[in-house]
């Protein structure tokens, strides 16, 4: 019997089939599930929608094969969008250099890219368009034209591609669910899909109208190319959000329509917050099937509820607190595995509500989770799942070579505590050779470039500079009998030492935070670090330092200080600083030839 499971479990995931030829490694596979067997929370059967199917076996093999090439984009952050987008619009100049484009096809040629990436659906469209265009203004034996033309071709097999294998995955869910078909659960909550996506795309494409409008009437004509053609890029971008909205929330609503197919499967919270689908054999959740941003619908309650019981009480706000604070790691595990039912047909882009298990074992009367897709649906090949493995492998790695580093930086607190004395730490030597590699590449990006490719992009440079050099190159924290003082940009903030729930340093980045919700964000700084040169040279970073000082007057009363701190002493605020980082910025572009 656990030589069938264990083919049966295996069958599902190509990528383990293949890569464990060992009988051994089938023989412990087999035991390791003979043994588990089910998922830890398990749901109700009155849960589950009748005659609903559990998805695995061939099924799901069928449905996680029918993926894209490694050569089609489908997963994409949005660091890669904006990298895309900047050379799509450098494509787009060129086109309109060379080949005589108008400026509002050459930007569409610029969308074209940004397009494949994000709406594979509106490729199929414009790439007839832009045939059109190039056929009409470029040259049969023209090299700019060619390239172009190849470009909008492998642009448009990449969406055709995708789009087909979206029909495919449906195809096979469909399939799998056998017919069986039910309405959403109550709980689903209001259809607030796409809002924000569409909120947010009128913002460019009103500024970027604004762009064009003003941009059309500059007297030299390189200066009104370019405007035109960013202005019409910038409301291209626009309208690419509020399409995504759209098509989201319209696909959101469908599964509201009518009944829909659903799936037995298992599902767990991802260490980043999204959840994760596993086949419903998948019980050791070895290979997940695909990742969706999900919400969950919290109502208003019955309004008979006595408030004291809808409210968790500060004692009891504590304790979870503390319990949360006291498990080391668990902000970047994910949760535990679940029952669930899929409602809708899951393919690559697509839109679900997924009914699960409660995460509470002991609470009984705990109702279902049920939660809505936020976001499309993410497939997860073969090769996103090893590189899944491999990151989580990285991690734990360059944490175990912090870790010597950090007991080093916690040596040494003794040398600096126990005192009485006021306590500062500062932005050192690191801070500011970051800060100045910033500024030195910034200045190397836009002042070699004249007209409006020198202060527009130049303008958002030094906006963002403004806003993030200061805290970058001034931080400071002052440790006192009261606890701990941040300056910020626009007010010195708080946490006293009983309020303080959070104080590590992971990689570059050192992070101090509070259980009270009046503080605000985390109070986050970051610098770059290289584990092995600090072991090789027995260096100690300067975060490490900082963050064991501090966790050590926390955990230990008697370090701390005794002694209060004079107001100035504690940092001042920081937009003064950003004031005159930006009129140094403006001067030099104007200035400078």
């Amino acid at each position: 019997m656990g030589f069938l499971r264990t083919g049966f479990a295996f069958g599902s995931y190509p990528w383990l089939a293949n890569h464990c030829d060992d009988p051994s490694v089938w023989v412990s596979m087999s035991a390791h599930i003979e043994l588990q067997g089910q998922p830890s929370r398990r749901l109700p059967e009155s849960a589950v929608p009748e005659g609903c199917h559990s998805w695995g076996g061939e099924r799901v093999r069928a449905w996680a094969k029918a993926q894209p090439p490694v050569w089609v984009p489908v997963r994409t952050r949005s660091i890669h969008v904006l990298a895309v987008a900047v050379v799509g619009l450098l494509c787009g100049l060129w086109l309109a250099n060379l080949v005589d484009v108008p400026p509002g096809p050459a930007a569409l040629f610029s969308l074209q890219l940004v397009w494949t990436l994000v709406r594979p659906e509106v490729v199929r469209v414009s790439a007839p368009v832009l045939f059109f265009v190039l056929a009409w203004y470029g040259g049969s034996r023209d090299v700019a034209t060619l390239v172009a033309t190849l470009a909008v071709t492998a642009t448009w097999a990449m969406a055709e591609i995708r789009m087909s294998a979206r029909r495919t995955q449906r195809q096979w869910a469909l399939a799998a669910a056998e017919g069986v078909m039910a309405s959403l659960p109550d709980g689903v909550g209001p259809l607030r899909r796409g809002r924000f996506l569409v909120g947010l795309g009128l913002v460019p494409a009103v500024l970027g109208g604004v762009l064009v409008f003003f941009g059309s009437g500059l007297d030299v004509a390189a200066d009104r190319l370019e405007a035109t053609l960013a202005g019409w890029f910038v409301v291209g971008l626009g309208v690419t959000s509020v399409l995504s909205g759209w098509l989201g929330r319209r696909r959101a609503a469908a599964l509201r329509g009518a009944p829909v197919p659903v799936l037995r499967v298992l599902m767990r919270d991802g260490a980043n917050g999204d959840v994760e689908v596993f086949a419903a054999d998948d019980v050791d959740a070895v290979r997940p099937l695909f990742t969706v941003a999900a919400e969950e619908w919290y109502g208003d309650g019955d309004e008979d509820d006595d408030e004291g019981e809808r409210r968790l009480s500060q004692e009891e706000m504590d304790e979870l607190l503390d319990s949360l604070e006291n498990d080391e790691g668990d902000d970047e595990q994910a949760g535990a595995l679940r029952d669930a039912v899929l409602y809708g047909a899951p393919y690559e882009g697509g839109e679900i509500v997924i009914v699960s298990a409660p995460e509470d074992l002991d609470d009984v009367d705990e109702e279902l989770v049920v939660e809505s897709s936020a976001g499309p649906v993410r497939a997860l090949s073969e090769r996103a799942v090893r590189r899944r493995v491999g990151a989580e492998k990285a991690r734990v790695r360059r944490n175990a070579a912090y870790a010597d580093r950090r007991e080093a930086a916690a040596a040494v607190t003794a040398e600096h505590l126990g005192s009485g004395a006021v306590r500062r730490w500062r932005a050192g030597w690191l801070d500011w050779a970051v800060c100045t590699v910033l500024v030195v590449w910034a200045a190397l990006m836009v002042l070699p470039e004249g007209g409006l490719w020198r202060y527009i992009p130049g303008a958002l440079l030094g906006l963002g500079g403004a806003f993030l050099l200061p805290g970058m190159a001034a931080w400071w924290i002052t440790a006192d009998r009261d606890g701990l003082w941040f300056n910020g940009m626009g007010r010195v903030r708080h946490i006293e030492w009983d309020h303080v729930m959070t104080v590590k340093c992971e990689g570059g980045e050192l992070k101090v935070d509070s259980r009270r919700a009046r503080f605000g964000a985390p109070w986050t700084t970051h610098a770059p670090r290289w584990a092995r040169l600090e072991r090789r040279f027995g260096l100690i970073h300067p975060y490490e330092r900082v963050a064991a000082e501090i966790t050590a007057m926390w955990k230990d009363p008697a370090l701390r200080p005794t002694e209060v701190s004079a107001e100035r002493a504690r940092g001042r605020v920081l937009w003064p600083l950003g004031v005159v980082l930006a009129v140094l910025w403006v001067a030099v572009l104007v200035l400078v030839p």
